[in-house]
């Protein structure tokens, strides 16, 4: 499902212009499983699956497979449908460089959303 982020997001110019000036690499943790996602000027380049030995990235958000199913349902109950709201329950972990981030909140709030299902 990860791998939909790409296409998702390249294919919402609006969310491509504004993001950017956004350039750079995180992680995304669902549950075990690791992604290292690679943004240019607010497109997404690449989406790749680990495991990875010691990924490189700015920044990292955790959450377990349960919260991220919340998350990326349909209608994502109250506590479970926005990041911030994640991170206030604390089911989701964000560390590293949060400057970036932070500074780009919007987007990454809704470049993942574009995971939910379609008329979501």
């Amino acid at each position: 499902m990860i791998e939909a982020l790409k296409q998702r997001v390249n294919g919402d110019e609006g969310l491509v212009r504004r993001g950017r000036y956004l350039t750079t690499i995180f992680l995304l943790e669902v549950g075990p499983t690791a992604w290292l996602i690679s943004i240019f000027e607010g497109r997404i380049v690449s989406v790749t699956q680990g495991p990875f030995v010691m990924p490189s990235s700015a920044f990292a958000l955790r959450a377990s497979e349960e919260e991220w199913g919340k998350f990326w349902s349909k209608r994502p109950p109250p506590g479970s449908n926005d990041l911030m709201a994640l991170i206030r329950r604390r089911v989701l972990r964000a560390e590293g460089n949060l400057q970036i981030f932070m500074a780009n909140l919007r987007y990454f709030k809704e470049a993942l959303a574009k995971l939910r299902p379609a008329g979501a």
